[in-house]
């Protein structure tokens, strides 16, 4: 098997902590509607509450609800999603990820592809200065929501991108329901990073989704990527 020359990452929960993201947009919400949602700190707190939940997807309806404000929430909701979706995130990169990326430019080239609202995802990125520290990133929503993974075609756009085969192409990410099925697929190594912060650490994995490799921390990502030519066949688990 080829050695490994490129390494590309998932974004949320790989690189920086998915909530951090969540808790900067609530407090951008609380911030822009002062007179609906009061006090800034009680109303993220509240909202915090409902990432673990089935809600999610709706949380601000949810939210909304639970406020008593009733719907509809034709006109309301979508102004919310909009600040939250647009704000300038403060957030930062796990400390991990910040030496990992400083140690692979060495050896590997490097990039980045992420799924969510384009511009949401480019705030995101350059929030935490990762233009200069990649060579290459793709948003699947740039392409068309139809290529949102598992869809392969931003992984053969990235190995094309980058001069790689696929075989010489590993991507590091967290959620096993989506992340992994394509590069399964073309022929990549797959390696999982549990988060104990990370939304989808208890999510199991898609057909075809399961990693080559779990790691607990960026750090131990040396391991899984010299063991793609040494022992193809053989992984190690490391859980958080």
């Amino acid at each position: 098997m080829p050695a490994i020359r490129a390494v590309i990452f998932d974004l949320d929960d790989t690189l920086f902590p998915e909530r951090a993201f969540a808790r900067s947009g609530f407090q951008a919400v609380a911030k822009t509607y002062p007179d609906l949602f009061g006090d800034p700190d009680t109303t993220c707190r509240e909202l915090e509450t409902l990432l673990d939940t089935p809600y999610r997807p709706r949380i601000f309806n949810e939210w909304l609800s639970r406020r008593g404000l009733g719907e509809p929430f034709d006109q309301l909701v979508p102004a919310i999603v909009q600040t939250y979706r647009t704000h300038k995130p403060n957030i930062e990169l796990y400390p991990d990820a910040v030496a990992s990326l400083r140690a692979l430019r060495e050896s590997y080239r490097l990039g980045l592809i992420t799924d969510g609202h384009s511009p949401t995802q480019w705030n995101k990125i350059d929030a935490l200065f990762l233009r200069p520290r990649l060579d290459e990133m793709i948003v699947t929503s740039d392409i068309g929501p139809e290529f949102a993974k598992p869809h392969t075609k931003s992984f053969e756009m990235m190995a094309q991108c980058l001069a790689v085969e696929p075989q010489e192409c590993a991507y590091v990410a967290d959620n096993p329901m989506k992340d992994f099925v394509a590069p399964n697929e073309l022929e990549w190594l797959t390696v999982r990073i549990i988060r104990e912060d990370g939304l989808y650490r208890d999510a199991a994995a898609a057909p075809g989704g399961e990693p080559d490799h779990i790691i607990a921390l960026l750090s131990e990502l040396d391991q899984a990527l010299l063991s793609a030519s040494d022992a193809p066949t053989t992984s190690f688990d490391v859980v958080a």
